[in-house]
């Protein structure tokens, strides 16, 4: 056995601060490592040392194993932790661990290298009597052969890169016709991201739940399974929300499950943490091996909320070479947690991954809440890395528990800065098929758009807090000192983070704020407001929102509702010259795409053109119906506020 006294964490990010907490309750020296974009990150804050190991871009930094190891040997320390994502699945880099004398928290390289080549792993896995989804995994990875193994296959089918994860080099094809571009895009996509574009194809289980078994397993030869996890609701194949127990799965399931998880793990030799996902088949009650993940899950915490272990811990205990903890007899679960991933991305734009500085950050405290973060308030999210801002996580005595005590956990946190997904993450925990326990792995897919707009902020109220977060903000002559002036309102002209021009008359009578748009009007009573929160009151009911404000931009965060505006008052689109006959730009910016050319007809609201500015994106729609006379400005071009770009005529 061996006592690990220093750990050096080869990650970022939240995962790097979740070990870190570990180590410290453990009283182990922690060494994080860094990147030029994270000089100042809250894991090299939060670490007793910190090694830079390299530029930004990730080949330079946290997938640099000579840098990795250099750090190690230079701090000290006798382990190293690999977090998920980065390193945490090379066989190489476990191997250069072993050769600098190194404890790797984390399985044998030969387990790691088994699985890692999912055609080798479904191999295995059939041998060792696994469930398997059926499927091609061949040598022979020509056109032709591919197209007849999916036909004999039959579709739908997944077309999948042999070294993917994470959603990539991924396709599902419904017909013959569909093959030939899945085939080419998932291995140029495998290509780049795993330098292997070999693929497999299988099945595609419609309807089909991810259920995911978590695996332990010491060098003593005892392995035993933390029961299940459930990670059904994903976007492009990546998990959204998870939770454990299952609801689809039942006790005498559970166990059949567990005990091929155990078997798949104890086919590879493994040792340490690992994950063995399955497709569910609801309607025949079946499962089929998908994968096995040869690290730490994402979602690791659902399963510590429910079982009351510290899995991190185990992870140290296991490489230190102490025995399991606990045989499977003494597993228990208790109660239901549920875990949903805050990223900032826009799920109205394709789930566009944004970066920039954190305005506002604020989490909730409460029982049965907790939040794993990377970033806190004032750090900047770049474009390098995955741009998670934190889990946030719920237990609760029920499934229904933990869902309400997540969503409220959600609503009550205030992010603020650039585009998220928190709005989204509410309306699927409000999902009345996730309410039932009833979506599916295609379930976001199906429904983006109707899921997406559910918590679309809106409506004279949303527009009434605006105009109370603007009133003593020198953007403009219509804004500035409008007390000291006895003004009793201003009209805005906003531009919605969908590109929409708002309309809105704001009036004004002591506390009370009215607005006025598109024959709705609301009135708020403003209670109280400093530089970043107003407290209010509507149709009886108290409210807070948060909001941050610059030059023209503007963010505000009231009931759960979030929503980015550009103010425009002063430099409208358009104006008596041309009238709906011209579109220009409503604001200094990127032409980023031109949809239409000379003679095309247009009907009104058609998308002509997207402007970006500020890290926003603009959609700029005709005016009325006609056909396209003239396009003055092409992609790519950088055009100045009220240029004009477009103009139409009448259709002859």
């Amino acid at each position: 056995m061996t006592t690990i006294r220093k750990i050096l964490i080869a990650n970022r990010g939240e995962i790097a601060c979740r070990v870190i907490k570990t180590a410290r309750a453990r009283g182990v020296a922690s060494v994080a490592v860094f990147s030029d974009a994270d000089e100042n990150a809250l894991h090299v804050r939060m670490a007793d040392e910190a090694v830079r190991i390299g530029g930004a871009e990730p080949a330079q930094s946290y997938l640099n194993i000579d840098a990795v190891i250099a750090a190690a040997k230079e701090t000290g320390a006798d382990a190293v932790h690999p977090g998920y994502g980065f390193l945490s699945e090379r066989a190489d880099f476990v191997k250069a661990c072993a050769e600098a004398g190194l404890i790797f928290v984390g399985p044998p390289a030969d387990a790691i290298a088994a699985m890692g080549d999912k055609a080798a792993a479904k191999k295995c896995m059939v041998e060792a009597g696994v469930p398997c989804v059926p499927g091609y995994q061949g040598d022979d990875q020509s056109d032709e052969i591919l197209l007849a193994e999916a036909e004999k296959i039959g579709f739908p089918v997944m077309v999948k890169a042999s070294a993917g994860g994470g959603g990539r080099g991924m396709r599902i094809v419904e017909t013959k016709d569909e093959l030939g571009e899945a085939i080419k895009s998932a291995r140029k996509e495998a290509k780049s991201a795993f330098g292997y574009d070999r693929l497999i194809i299988e099945r595609a289980v419609v309807g089909a739940r991810h259920v995911e078994i978590q695996v332990f397993a010491d060098a003593h030869g005892n392995c035993i399974h933390l029961g299940e996890r459930d990670c059904s609701l994903q976007r492009r194949n990546q998990k959204v929300i998870e939770e454990a127990p299952s609801p689809v799965i039942n006790a005498e399931k559970r166990e059949e499950m567990g005990a091929a998880a155990v078997k798949a793990a104890q086919a590879v030799g493994y040792v340490g943490a690992g994950t063995v996902e399955f497709l569910y088949d609801p309607a025949h009650d079946d499962f089929y091996f998908l994968e096995m993940n040869t690290r730490l899950q994402v979602e690791h915490p659902v399963t510590e909320m429910v079982t009351g272990l510290d899995l991190v811990g185990w992870q140290l205990d296991i490489a230190s070479g102490k025995k399991l903890p606990i045989s499977q007899e003494e597993v228990e679960i208790n109660g239901w947690a549920m875990e949903a991933r805050l990223y900032a991305e826009d799920p109205a734009q394709g789930f566009m991954p944004h970066s920039g500085n954190i305005r506002l950050l604020e989490f909730p405290e409460g029982e049965g809440v907790r939040i794993d973060s990377g970033v806190e308030e004032g750090d900047r999210v770049t474009t390098f890395y995955d741009p998670m801002i934190a889990k946030v996580i719920a237990q609760g005595a029920t499934r229904d528990e933990a869902r309400m005590r997540l969503a409220e956990a959600l609503k009550k946190t205030s992010l603020l800065g650039f585009a998220h997904n928190r709005d989204f993450l509410v309306s699927l925990l409000e999902d009345e098929s996730f309410v039932k326990g009833e979506a599916d792995t295609g379930y976001i897919e199906r429904n983006l758009d109707e899921i997406a707009k559910r918590k679309a902020p809106g409506g004279a109220a949303s527009l009434a807090l605006v105009g109370a977060a603007l009133t003593d903000a020198s953007f403009g002559d219509h804004l500035t000192g409008w007390h000291s002036r006895g003004r009793s309102g201003f009209p805005l002209h906003l531009v919605n983070r969908g590109g929409d021009i708002v309309k809105v008359d704001i009036k004004l009578n002591g506390a009370e704020v009215t607005a006025a748009h598109d024959g709705e009007a609301a009135s708020i009573e403003v209670l109280s407001k400093n530089e970043n929160t107003i407290r209010f009151r509507h149709n009886g009911r108290l409210g807070v929102a948060r909001y941050i404000r610059n030059l023209y931009h503007l963010e505000v965060d009231a009931g759960g509702a979030w929503e980015r505006y550009m103010d425009i008052t002063l430099v409208p689109a358009s104006d008596s010259e041309g009238g709906d006959d011209v579109i220009k730009a409503p604001m200094a910016g990127l032409v980023t795409s031109m949809r239409v050319g000379p003679g095309d007809p247009v009907s009104k609201g058609t998308i002509v053109a997207t402007i970006e500015a500020m890290k926003m994106e603009h959609q700029l729609k005709a005016a009325r119906d006609g056909v396209i006379a003239d396009v003055l400005a092409k992609e790519g071009d950088q055009v100045a506020i009220r240029a004009k770009l477009v103009t139409l005529q009448t259709e002859a």
